[in-house]
This record gives C-alpha cells, structure tokens and sequence, in this order.
C-alpha cells in the first residue's frame, strides 16, 4: 500500500505553525508498512485542497488529511474531498445526535455551524474523536482507494492516528518498514557514500547517507527488522572503525559504556572548547562512575598553574601547539589520578588566526595506560561548528582507544 499526505491550513504555509503531525504520521505509517513517497500542504481553499486530494489519489492508494475539520468556514476539508471525489456531503445522524448530546453534557452553547463537523462525504466512516468535537471520516473509494481525514489540534490528532488508524492499518498485515541508523565519524559524507555505492541501490534496503555538524549518520531502512539489520551490519562492516554505534546511541554514550565496561576513569583539560567536552560527557547518565572531572584553562596563566604547562613550551611553541597539548593533556591526568585525560586547545575564531594558524587550527592529545598521542586537525565552519567538531575529534580519538 502507498499512502499520501495533505496538510491542510494557511497557518502552515506561512510558517506560523509547524508540521508536527505529518512527521507523526510518518511514523506510523512505516510501523505499519505503508510506503509513503509524498507530502503536500496547501492552503484553506477548498479548489486547491481538492487539487491536491486528486494528485494524491492519482499516485497513492490512501490519502491522509491533517487539519480542516472543525466548525468554522476557514475549515474546508471536507468540502474539498467532496470536490475532488465527486461525492455530495450529507448530514450523518449519528454523528450530529453525538455532538448534540456532546454540547448537552458539557453545557455548551450550541450554534448550528457545530453541525457542518457532521457533514460527511458519502459514505464516509466516522472516524471517532474523544478529545474534541471534530470527528475524523474514513472514506472508502469505487476504486479501491481511501480517503481517510483527521482534525490538526495535535491533542486530538495524535491518539486518533496512534490508536484508530495505526489498529485499522495494522489489520492489514504488511512488515513494518524498520529504520536502523549507523552513526559513523572520523570521515565525511562524500567519503561515506564513495564506500557505500554499490549498496545505495540494493533491492534489500534503502541506504541514504546524511551529514550531521560532526559526523555522517547511514538511514537503512527495510520491510521487516531482519531485512535492515543485515543490511546495517554489512554497513558497519563496511565502514569499519569509523562506524561507532548502530541506532540511536550517541558518542558520548558509547565512551562512558566503554569506560564503565572497562572501569576506568576519565579527566578532561580544555581551553577552546570552554568546558564543552566535560559537558557532554556528563550529559550521559551514568558519567560520575567514570568521569573524575575537568580543567577549564582558557589563559595561559591558568595552562601553567592549574595543569603544570611548561612556561618555555608556552613561549616558544604557543598554546595551540602540539606540545601544549600533551602537557595539557598529562597536567589533567595527574591532577585527577584518571587513568584516561585529553585536553583540546585551539582557536576557534573567528578571529586569532594566522597564517602559521589559522582558524579551525586544533590540538588534541590523549594520555592513558599505553601513552600518549596527540593528533592535529583543521575545522571548517564557525566558532560553535569548530568547537562541536573538536569536541567529537576528542571522544572520538579516546573511543578507538578503548576498543
């Protein structure tokens, strides 16, 4: 089956409300394994809502609209599946005596246009609504296509789409369409879908590949859960040691597992990241079993008392240095007793570069129970860009470490 959605509202065109219901929508509709290969959103005009129902149902087997379904003129949808099904509206007694007594019971004034929310294209379902008054229409077609509507306050949305449609959906038995995302850093996009090509047009799966600030994270997708698993797996093979998790597994929750698997401890030393790296280690519940703590030394007076940095290397090679760097780094890990410390010094703009270094120009150095290595790297972007990538280079580095 192949399902298209149609926001209906002028308020999403204008950008005055977001879509949060057809991203919802989304989901289920891939739980349930219908392929959904379009989206449109239109305006509150019942010619152009009936425009895009007909291109819908030119291309799809169920058309779903969010939105246009309650009491007031701006709410046209249903005149405009009328329009593009060529099926009149007629009052459904049922639904009417239903809002009646909705209005009776919660002593509300009733006006006659509450009465438009029980016009109905012909031989409509109603769909029920137990968070407003609006109710939602299944409308089955001569052809075999459906029309299903549902209102757009996400409050009564929601449950609708997440009980009535995904159980009606669900009795259809297709596999759900399983997304997997390989998380993968250390290389970019261009290289990732270099390696990848030949598995981006695999009859198995759907392989896309999408650029984050600081790595490149794999979609596979795939009708049935052990269809995307061996196709995530021979990605992960793939890519190698630039793949670090397989789902929704973050870098930093990877490096704290790791360190509680191997119990050990973790202390950081950073100048241009400004306390960035400690932070997203301690984003990760369960951090304070591994990490000891930080040192944020931004000056130079504060590289030499708080972390021991040689007042020689600082005059002579500078604080975004190599050598920096490792004293950093090994100033961190004694002061905290870790048996891991890095440190990240470098110059994130966007201004103190130079020619000899430029902006971008970071140094990161690791210590721990085999030594220490320092790496150099030169971050394109802005200053947030240059220290959310340097904070991925650092976990990244003790990551491969720990393996």
């Amino acid at each position: 089956m192949r399902a298209e959605t149609v926001t209906v509202g002028t308020e999403i065109l204008l950008g005055q409300t977001v879509d949060s219901n057809a991203a919802r929508l989304g989901q289920v509709l891939a739980d349930c394994g219908v392929d959904h290969y379009h989206r449109q959103a239109v305006g509150d005009n019942v010619g152009r809502i009936a425009e895009a129902i007909q291109l819908a149902l030119s291309r799809a087997d169920l058309v779903v609209t969010i939105g246009g379904l309650g009491p007031t003129e701006d709410d046209t949808t249903r005149e405009g599946v009328a329009k593009a099904t060529g099926l009149p509206l007629v009052e459904h007694a049922e639904t009417l005596a239903d809002l009646e007594e909705l209005f009776r019971r919660r002593n509300l004034t009733w006006l006659e246009s509450q009465a438009r929310q029980a016009h109905l294209p012909r031989g409509s379902e109603p769909i029920p609504n137990p968070n407003g008054t609006a109710p939602g229409l299944w409308l089955p077609l001569a052809d075999g296509k459906v029309v299903a509507c549902f209102p757009g306050p996400p409050r009564e949305f929601n449950p609708m789409v997440e009980t009535w449609l995904r159980d009606r959906l669900a009795s259809l038995g297709h596999p759900p369409l399983v997304s997997i995302t390989v998380r993968v850093t250390g290389i970019g996009e261009s290289l990732v879908e270099e390696k990848l090509r030949d598995m981006l047009d695999s009859p198995l799966a759907t392989v896309a590949t999408y650029a984050k600030t600081a790595e490149v994270h794999v979609r596979v997708a795939a009708k049935g859960l052990a269809a995307a698993q061996t196709m995530a797996e021979a990605v992960r093979e793939r890519l190698g040691p630039n793949v670090y998790a397989l789902g929704s597994s973050t870098l930093p929750e990877v490096v704290v597992a790791r360190l509680c698997d191997r119990r050990e401890t973790l202390a950081v030393a950073e100048s241009c990241t400004g306390g960035l790296l400690g932070g997203a280690v301690t984003s990760v519940a369960g951090s304070s079993d591994v990490f000891l703590g930080g040192f944020l030394a931004y000056s130079n007076g504060l590289k030499a008392s708080l972390l021991g940095v040689a007042q020689s290397t600082l005059e002579r090679r500078g604080a975004v240095s190599e050598e920096c760097a490792v004293e950093m780094a090994q100033g961190a890990q004694r002061a905290a007793g870790a048996d891991w410390a890095i440190s990240v010094t470098g110059i994130a703009g966007p201004g103190g570069g130079s020619e000899e270094k430029p902006v971008g120009l970071v140094w990161i150095a690791m210590v721990g129970p085999s030594g220490c290595v320092a790496h150099r790297s030169l971050l394109p972007g802005n200053r947030a860009t240059i220290r959310e990538r340097a904070v991925a280079r650092a976990l990244n580095l003790l990551r491969l470490a720990l393996d």
